[in-house]
């Protein structure tokens, strides 16, 4: 069970602080049960979630440790583009990655379809709507998680990312 304080990650949403454990009554007769009150970071509701039994996906989010080694690894990571000219197949292969939940994914995801995004604009062709929103999506949760783990905003964690990559991509030369 998490603690009221605790960043988690949460389905689609990325990143909440479980502002308290509160016990309340479903609508129906049944017996009240404990739900988390949640504050997404980079969302402007609240989310309350049964506390065991949850339909939605949660776990905590990354140490700074973690993430600054997932940081460094990108220089390594070896993402293609995925191709296919059936949008609702894009769009589910970048769904299935988004639904591992996992950072590494995100990356990967990100980094091929930022490899995608080059080479259509090395050949004068436009870059596709579904490539474009789930992108956006993918760095929004990866972004958003970063943040949360390194203390910093999310709009600092390109630059953080830049600076720390930079370096190594130099050593390697």
């Amino acid at each position: 069970m998490y603690q009221v304080g605790d960043f988690i990650f949460y389905g689609s949403t990325g990143v909440c602080k479980i502002l308290d454990i509160i016990k309340k009554a479903p609508e129906s007769k049944e017996k009240a049960r404990l739900y988390y009150k949640l504050d997404p970071l980079y969302q402007n509701c609240t989310i309350f979630t049964p506390v065991h039994e949850a339909k939605v996906f949660m776990r905590p989010i990354i140490s700074k440790e973690e993430a600054e080694h997932l940081i460094d690894t990108i220089p390594s990571i070896q993402a293609k583009a995925y191709y296919t000219h059936v949008s609702s197949q894009l769009a589910g292969y970048y769904e299935e990655s988004l639904k591992t939940h996992r950072c590494i994914d995100l990356v990967r995801l990100t980094l091929s379809i930022y490899a995608k995004k080059r080479a259509a604009q090395q050949q004068n062709r436009k870059f596709g709507a579904v490539d474009q929103r789930f992108m956006k999506r993918a760095e929004e949760l990866l972004f958003g998680e970063l943040a949360a783990a390194l203390s910093i905003s999310i709009e600092e964690v390109p630059e953080y990312i830049s600076r720390r990559v930079r370096p190594r991509t130099k050593e390697t030369k």
